[in-house]
């Protein structure tokens, strides 16, 4: 018998293997063998019983429990373990046991089931005998129910009631959830002692284990997860519906369903457009019920379901990273597509579906790239498709997701204060010693959660200047959404309308502006992020009439274009900046920035696609204006000041950068005609001509290579010929242009053609700076010297270091070559011209008059640059010998009353018209020195005549001219004069007077005072001022005890009043003599060509030519030429007291 069975047991398992019989068959025998040999008839025979139960048991390991459990009575299957409780088996429907045969048992329903209430009568009974105290329903009956809900068979109104929990309880516990959630935010953001932290410590670990503990059963998110497996996507959103936003997604279990039935939807639409190049993937087959969603095969496929999906599942997307990825790269495709789209019919209908993804963006992937745990792949993913948005859409998303998203939900609000927790632990620890390991933690940290991140270390910035440095350094492990997301956070920061931009003593702008300034500028210089949003916002706060901000765009091309704007600069650099580009990259700057070629062209492509060039210039020059008249308003004198200066400061900085930087057909394009810029965009003057400058020399240089190319000639006098041609070609219409700048009268003096070229040059221009190049290369040799002598250096170091040293240097010697041909032509184009710069219609006084207020006084506070031009270019019109221009009168006016224009300056233009003046007395001191100098640069020239002939200059008549002893009596005047007005200022006991005359003398000292009593009675009065501002304002002190210290420096040099000038035996007072005496021979002057104008006359013709300037910009010149009349003389006597 033993051997029989064994054989049919044989052949049993041999069809199997052969292929003949399937294994379930096999295994349904097997079963039904257990059946047979069940001892039914004899249950009183226990021990066959046991016998029966030991050898099924024996047999599990080869037969299904569930074909067991189909053809073995209750009891046996419960003395098995195979089952809990027999009577609980009694109940289960044939159905629950093969819940997988739905399409057996659905039509078999179908047709015998008449009533669908008794059916849900049934699972409502099944689902209530599972909601025991320690209950689970079997997965088996959610099926069931989801399937029958499917095909309609039972309504989901009529099964729901019968589930639990119920939906006020879904709800409070929700409420508890966020509850919780913000306790444990507000707990981690509060300074607590460590005892309590060891308590609060015990108490989270308590409820952690509450939290292991099995929770309690939840049907109706049993009944939800079915119903996604099944791809019944109308009733599980109904059951959403019942519950609190995102309260089912936020089981994991729910949300995996879901993302797998989104994986099923999107698969065909994602293989056809959105897999990357050489991407293989897993492809999914599509559910087979025909009740389940539609797979998407277009893009308006999406918006039947899968956007609504997506919606419902939010934040917990991040649990499935693989349909996260598909998601974003269908977004890609699509923007792609959408911006390829030219028809615009098709993109008004692409509009919904951009307007869906930019959802999706807001309410899902990003939410979700905060839960998901350092997934650097993720956010550089999510870049490509953000990337593709307008800044002005991407910022709008990092607004929402930072200031809203993170309070919606509970996971979040914990993530959030987790995330600043940890903020808080590395910017503890953040030195320059630990920067890598430092910069990795933050690099993890911003992954996920930039937002709170930036926005905390962005805090810290604000107070702590000196976090600057190690944090931009420990930036460098971001991803590419990261640093957008960065730029986004530094706007926001400042544009707080909680912070005030100024400090409480409302004269200085705030430290947490300029350290948030400070970061702009290192960030975007060393990291690839997008400045138009910056830049654009600038643009937006110089619209609304608000500067404080210019400091931001101030520190941005400094660092990113190595362009230093200093008023400070030593006169080695000064020299340097007249010079070439690359003269002045080399010893124009404090710091050589070097490595600013790839971040100069961003910030330049930047501002060529934006548009925003021309307006930040145009707006920077109004807004100097706008500071004094709209903006000042209350504000302290000294802080307009400052604004003025950013302001000004800025626009010479940026019209430098764009001068350089864009091409010439860029900077033409773009920059309209000197007319257009003062009449129509109501630009200042000055402002015009600083940004239209740089297009005329780029013109002239275009059309003069033009005229060379197209006549060959290589003698130098064709060359200058050329050039001449192409200046009249390219300044005609400027000559016209200028016309309308002024009232006509204006140009009964002045040609319009000398004004246009006044204002068109530059000092590169007029003088080649060859102690500068000098300098320069003198330095290359020795750094050149200094690598051959280094030892420690390796070759290949040395032999780059020395070959860049060289190059260099071939570069300066070759600009300067360039340089000083381009002056020779210059020079020659100036000869030529000078006989009809000035007409001299009305009287030389009127002449000068002009000369000052329209193009000296603005240009030389301009720049210190233009400082230096203004009193070269007076040097050079009286070296040209041009006629009608009286040198002696216009230094006369210069020197003679400077208590106007000192007043009416900001601290930088003191600077400046301090170094203009020092560098017309420098021209004058030279002169003053040495006769031999006196007769061969004054001698002989029409700018001395102290007598106006109508014929003109004939350059013969001695007698006409200033002989040297009196010009020795006229620079003494001046000095005097200067004391006089120093004097007044310290005395006033106004701020402005007493800082800008100090700088002013400060920056004039080398040549002033000369004059030993003059420099006692300087030194007296700037002493009392020592005495008087050392407590009550500091700033003044400090800059009198400056001054005092090099005056005294300065006395070895000082000479008595005899020395510096013949002194005649006075017959009253010396002082008032020689003031009188002076002040005659002026007067002779204008007596040569009109009659002595009377102080009022001169006032009125003053204020008549401020009127005829068309300019914006209030002329504050139109005070500044005194006329010198007797009335003066008895003032003058006040002062021989202090001498």
């Amino acid at each position: 018998c033993l051997v029989d069975l064994q054989t049919a047991l044989y052949e049993l398992c041999w069809h199997v293997i052969q292929g003949n019989l399937k294994v379930d068959v096999a295994a349904s025998l097997l079963a039904d063998v257990m059946v047979s040999a069940d001892p039914t008839g004899c249950l009183e025979e226990k021990h066959k019983r046991d016998h029966f139960t030991q050898l099924v048991g024996a047999c599990l390991i080869c037969v299904p429990d569930g074909m067991l459990k189909e053809r073995l009575d209750p009891e046996t299957l419960e003395s098995l373990g195979l089952i809990k409780q027999a009577q609980q088996f009694n109940q289960k429907i044939v159905y629950e046991c093969r819940s997988d045969q739905d399409e057996f048992f659905i039509p078999l329903i179908k047709s015998y089931m008449c009533e669908h209430q008794t059916l849900c009568h049934m699972l409502g009974f099944k689902f209530k005998f599972h909601q025991e105290p320690n209950g689970e329903t079997p997965s088996s009956l959610y099926h069931i129910a989801a399937a029958l809900l499917q095909h309609n068979l039972i309504a989901l109104e009529d099964l729901y009631v019968h589930l639990l929990p119920l939906d006020s309880s879904i709800v409070e516990e929700h409420k508890r959830a966020i509850l919780e959630a913000k306790q444990i935010a507000r707990k981690l953001t509060m300074v607590l002692v460590p005892s309590e932290k060891t308590e609060d410590k015990e108490k989270e670990k308590e409820k952690e284990e509450e939290k292991n503990e099995k929770p309690p059963d939840n049907q109706k998110l049993g009944l939800l997860e079915a119903l996604l497996r099944i791809g019944d996507w109308q009733h599980a959103q109904s059951i959403m519906d019942q519950m609190p936003a995102f309260y089912a997604t936020s089981h994991k279990d729910i949300a995996i369903a879901l993302c797998q039935l989104l994986h099923l939807i999107v698969e065909p639409l994602y293989r056809r457009a959105a897999v990357p190049k050489g991407a293989k993937g897993r492809l999914m087959m599509p559910l087979w019920n025909k009740q389940a969603p539609r797979p998407a095969e277009s893009f308006d496929d999406l918006s039947r379901d899968v956007f609504t999906m997506l919606c419902y599942l939010g934040p917990h997307l991040s649990h499935d990273p693989i349909l996260f990825a598909k998601i974003v790269r269908l977004g890609k495709s699509f923007m792609k597509e959408y911006q390829s789209e030219s028809r615009q019919d098709t993109k008004d209908k692409m509009d919904s579906l951009l307007s869906c993804f930019l959802s999706i963006a807001d309410q899902v992937l990003l939410p979700s790239l905060s839960l998901m745990e350092c997934n650097a792949c993720m956010s550089e993913e999510l870049w490509g498709f953000f990337k593709l948005f307008p800044y002005q859409h991407r910022y709008r998303l990092y607004g929402q997701w930072k200031n809203e998203t993170y309070g919606n939900h509970p996971l979040l609000v914990k993530i959030k204060a987790q995330t600043v927790d940890r903020a808080k632990y590395i910017m503890k620890r953040l030195t320059k010693e630990n920067v890598k390991p430092s910069g990795r933690q933050i690099g993890k940290l911003s992954h996920s959660n930039p937002t709170i991140l930036f926005d905390y270390i962005l805090s810290q910035i604000q107070w702590y200047d000196n976090l600057i440095t190690p944090v931009v350094d420990s930036l460098k492990y971001l991803t590419s959404l990261n640093y957008d997301v960065l730029a986004y956070c530094i706007i926001e920061a400042l544009a707080n309308p909680e912070k005030e931009k100024m400090k409480h003593d409302d004269t200085t702008i705030s430290s947490w502006l300029q350290s948030l300034a400070s970061l702009c500028g290192a960030v975007f210089r060393k990291y690839p992020i997008e400045l138009a949003g910056l830049l654009q916002y600038v643009t937006n706060q110089l619209k609304a009439g608000k500067s404080f901000d210019l400091l931001i765009l101030k520190e941005v091309v400094q660092k990113m274009a190595g362009i230093e704007i200093t008023d400070e600069m030593t006169v080695e650099q000064l020299e340097a900046m007249t010079g070439g580009e690359q003269l002045k990259a080399e010893g124009g700057y404090f710091g050589q920035i070097r490595n600013t070629k790839k971040s100069s062209q961003r910030l330049k492509d930047a501002l060529l696609d934006h548009e925003l060039a021309l307006p930040l210039c145009l707006l920077m020059a109004q807004q100097r204006n706008g500071v004094v008249f709209s903006e000042g308003g209350e504000k302290h004198l000294k802080l307009v000041g400052k604004l003025y200066d950013q302001c000004h400061d800025t626009l010479v900085q940026f019209g430098g950068f764009l001068a350089s930087n864009l091409s010439t057909e860029d900077y033409i394009k773009r920059v309209p005609s000197v007319d257009v810029l003062c009449n129509q965009f109501h630009t200042p003057h000055d402002a015009a001509f600083f940004l239209s400058r740089p297009m005329y020399a780029h013109q002239i240089l275009s059309k003069y290579d033009e005229l060379k190319k197209a006549e060959k000639g290589n003698r130098q006098q064709q060359k200058v010929h050329k050039y001449i041609a192409a200046c009249e070609q390219i300044m005609a219409p400027v000559h016209e242009a200028v016309v309308s700048l002024h009232l006509p009268r204006v140009w009964d003096d002045l040609r319009p053609q000398f004004y246009a070229t006044f204002w068109s040059l530059t000092m590169y221009d007029l003088a080649v700076p060859h102690n500068a190049y000098d300098r320069e290369v003198n330095k290359l040799k020795m750094q050149i010297k200094a690598i051959d002598e280094n030892t420690e250096m390796p070759l290949n170091k040395k032999k780059k270091e020395k070959e860049r040293c060289t190059a260099l240097q071939d570069k300066l010697q070759e600009e300067e070559k360039k340089q000083l041909e381009h002056v020779q032509r210059v020079l020659h184009r100036l000869k030529l011209e000078k006989d009809n710069w000035l007409l001299a219609k009305s009287t030389k006084n009127e002449t000068i008059t002009k000369f000052l207020q329209l193009c000296i006084f603005p240009r030389c506070v301009f720049s210190a640059i233009d400082a230096v031009y203004c009193a070269r270019f007076v040097e050079l019109v009286h070296q040209q010998k041009t006629p009608n221009f009286c040198t002696l009168l216009c230094y006369d006016r210069v020197f003679s009353d400077i208590i106007y224009t000192v007043a009416s300056c900001t601290e930088n233009e003191s600077r400046r018209y301090g170094r203009f003046l020092c560098c017309m007395l420098e021209t004058v001191t030279r002169w003053h020195s040495d006769r031999a100098i006196y007769e061969k640069e004054c001698g002989n020239y029409p700018g001395f005549l102290t007598i106006f002939r109508a014929s003109g200059f004939d350059g013969g008549n001695k007698a006409d001219q200033l002989d040297y002893e009196n010009f020795r009596h006229v620079v003494h005047k001046w000095h005097y004069k200067l004391t006089k007005a120093s004097v007044h200022c310290l005395e006033t006991g106004e701020y402005t007077h007493i800082r800008n005359i100090l700088i002013v003398l400060t920056k004039i000292l080398p040549w002033y005072p000369k004059v030993l009593n003059l420099g006692q009675a300087l030194e007296c009065r700037v002493h009392k001022i020592c005495q008087e501002e050392k407590e009550k304002r500091p700033d003044l002190y400090a800059l009198a005890m400056g001054y005092s210290g090099q005056l005294k420096g300065r006395k070895v040099h000082m000479v008595p009043e005899n020395e510096f000038h013949q002194k005649e035996q006075p017959v009253r007072s010396a002082t008032l003599s020689r003031l009188v005496g002076m002040d005659t021979m002026m007067s002779a002057l204008d007596k040569s060509q009109a009659a002595q104008k009377t102080a009022s006359k001169n006032s009125t013709a003053a204020s008549k030519v401020s009127s005829s300037n068309g300019s914006s910009t209030p002329n504050r010149y139109c005070t500044q030429v005194p006329t010198l009349h007797a009335a003066q003389a008895q003032n003058d006597v006040l002062l021989s007291s202090l001498i």
